[in-house]
């Protein structure tokens, strides 16, 4: 995840101040690293949605061998001796899991920082109040549009208005909201009205995130955003974001699954803030771009642990059969062994760029999904070849 708002504010404050912030470097869940990954746990696979983006390529019906609440407690012992720190607890649609205040409220009581992923259609007051009352530390809900773009992303008439709703219950109640979005050339139009709509209804967070050829994501990349509506998007995105740091807004904004928005920051940066280029570069090699395999993870709802959850169709280990820690530090896994190393082992016009160190060889899934090769350039890189030229010296 790019935290766009992060470095907005670190922009803003350097503005006023004339200092720009130190860099630092994140936590690292490499053996010997300081904290475990952030973990992103499908639950359940089952969901009352068929949407047409689905990684786990999800259905209404039961899934079988999933794992029980004692199971999940155990892994969830292990996760904690482990110091990972975030628990987000996802599905198909979690809150049809029948124990899912149970998982939350040991999660809770553990101290894990603990999300909730929901497409929001099963929210109604009652479920606001659990909610609530339960104490997430934040709540992700998807809207891939405005009214019949969003219904037609999910399938399903009215979604769009019982997403709202539970948005809006939710905001009341005082939980932490975010806005997930996914764009597509089906609905990069409505990025603009979204972003509206999070200002006027005062939800929290507004995630961005770029297509990932993974589940029903794959067979619809070719309907994937055009590059240049992408930029076009981020410059919208980013204006956004400034505009809520300098006015002091606690309105966050962030990206995921494309690590070229580190380089994409810096050079809008570059036509704004000149001044700042330099110190946000060290900032965003700091941050160090893609994360799968070190500083994020995913366990599927039959306890497959992936690099993330993109990685559905790499096995690297059923929590099961060995703890969660055991797997995630095994690296005679090839994957796990390349996603670890620093530099990864990147070809392609990616070897050659001069923003490698900032976004890290971006997403190796959807190079995978393309080439057969995890370690093609990736071909979600909206950059051209001038701007990653290691002989030119700004961004054009």
């Amino acid at each position: 995840m790019f935290r766009v708002s992060q470095y907005m504010r670190e922009l803003a404050q350097a503005e006023r101040t004339g200092t720009y912030p130190a860099p630092a470097a994140r936590g690292t869940s490499a053996p010997g690293g300081p904290v475990g990954p952030v973990v992103i746990w499908n639950l359940i696979r089952r969901c009352n949605l068929t949407c047409k983006h689905c990684y786990s390529i999800s259905a209404d019906h039961e899934y079988a061998g999933e794992l029980s609440t004692q199971e999940v407690f155990t892994v969830m012992d292990d996760l904690k001796a482990y110091q990972v720190p975030v628990l987000i607890l996802s599905g198909g649609e979690p809150l049809m899991r029948p124990d899912i205040f149970d998982i939350a409220a040991r999660a809770k009581a553990m101290r894990f920082y603990v999300g909730l992923s929901t497409n929001g259609t099963l929210i109604d007051a009652p479920m606001a109040d659990r909610i609530a009352a339960q104490g997430f530390d934040y709540v992700g809900i998807s809207l891939d549009g405005i009214g019949a773009t969003h219904d037609k992303f999910r399938r399903l008439a009215g979604a769009f208005d019982k997403s709202l709703a539970a948005m809006r219950m939710l905001r009341e109640r005082g939980v932490k909201v975010g806005m997930r979005y996914t764009m597509t050339e089906m609905n990069a139009h409505d990025l603009v009205p979204l972003l509206h709509l999070m200002r006027d209804e005062k939800i929290d967070k507004f995630y961005f995130s770029h297509l990932n050829y993974a589940g029903r994501g794959n067979i619809h990349r070719s309907r994937d955003a055009q590059f240049e509506t992408t930029r076009n998007a981020l410059d919208v995105l980013y204006q956004a974001a400034w505009k809520a740091a300098w006015a002091g807004s606690e309105q966050d904004f962030v990206t995921g699954n494309n690590d070229a928005d580190g380089a994409w920051l810096l050079r809008w940066t570059r036509d704004r803030f000149p001044r700042w280029q330099a110190p946000l570069r060290e900032r965003l090699v700091a941050w160090g771009g893609n994360a799968s395999g070190v500083n994020v993870a995913n366990i599927d709802n039959l306890g497959v642990v992936h690099p993330d959850t993109m990685w559905w169709h790499h096995n690297l280990g059923s929590v099961r059969e060995r703890p969660f820690s055991e797997i995630w530090m095994d690296t005679s896994d090839p994957l796990m062994r390349g996603l670890k190393m620093k530099p990864r082992p990147v070809g392609g016009r990616c070897a050659h760029c001069r923003h490698f160190d900032i976004c890290g060889g971006n997403t190796r899934t959807r190079a995978q999904q393309v080439t057969g090769d995890a370690w093609a350039a990736d071909p979600g890189c909206y950059l051209d070849d001038r701007e990653i030229d290691a002989a030119v010296e700004t961004l054009s």
